[in-house]
């Protein structure tokens, strides 16, 4: 699995705590980590809790990343934006339970973490711990077991109407603000990592042709 890791603004000083955190956890597991940014909070490319959600768009969408790790000063801010994008599941999550019964029951594609309210002592410790119960075993397995069925049944419909109230991320690029979409994409790291990986070709000759 290719996960990316987006780190806004407000928390870029953390960048290197959340970084090692999570791939401590996972490139173990045989999944692999791309870091889109920030690094740190004097990085020429600024990412706002809404770009967070943009960019989230822009990677799960093209295929580039499988799942995305994002979060902001509470979370919510860039759960919110992420959740606006189409193909985007992001639940905010603050503990190791809401990691669990995130992947058990919801199955999303991407979290969110609040990397300032409660963001204390140890907070690596929490952090390792909520990214081994999300990459740990199975997803969708549903709990309570006895509930499963019924769960997934749930996240068919959620995902349809999903599908059906958002636009395609292709439509969402060409017509969201052009100067917000570069500075989404300005990251010094975006076109190694986004190029290689990317399986939507439209997307990303759209994305060449406007940083071209």
């Amino acid at each position: 699995m290719k996960i990316a890791l987006i780190i806004e603004n407000s928390q870029a000083a953390k960048s290197s705590i959340v970084h090692e955190s999570l791939t401590t956890v996972v490139e173990p597991l045989g999944h692999q980590v791309h870091h889109y940014g920030m690094y740190t909070p004097e990085d020429k490319a600024s990412l706002t809790y809404v770009m967070n959600g943009l960019l989230a768009g822009i990677l799960l969408n093209s295929g580039a990343a499988d799942f995305v790790v994002t979060g902001c000063g509470t979370g919510m801010g860039s759960m919110l934006a992420a959740n606006a994008m189409p193909g985007v599941l992001c639940g905010l999550i603050i503990d190791p339970t809401d990691a669990f019964l995130f992947g058990q029951i919801n199955d999303g594609n991407a979290i969110s973490m609040p990397y300032s309210k409660g963001f204390g002592w140890a907070a690596e410790l929490n952090l390792q711990d909520v990214y081994t119960k999300l990459f740990t075993g199975e997803r969708g397995l549903g709990y309570p077991k006895e509930r499963a069925a019924i769960m997934k049944t749930n996240r068919g419909i959620l995902n349809s109407l999903k599908s059906a109230s958002c636009r395609d991320m292709l439509t969402v690029l060409k017509t969201v603000d052009q100067d917000l979409l570069k500075a989404t994409i300005a990251g010094e790291k975006f076109a190694e990592y986004f190029y290689p990986n990317c399986k939507d070709e439209a997307i990303a000759a759209y994305l060449r042709e406007l940083t071209a």
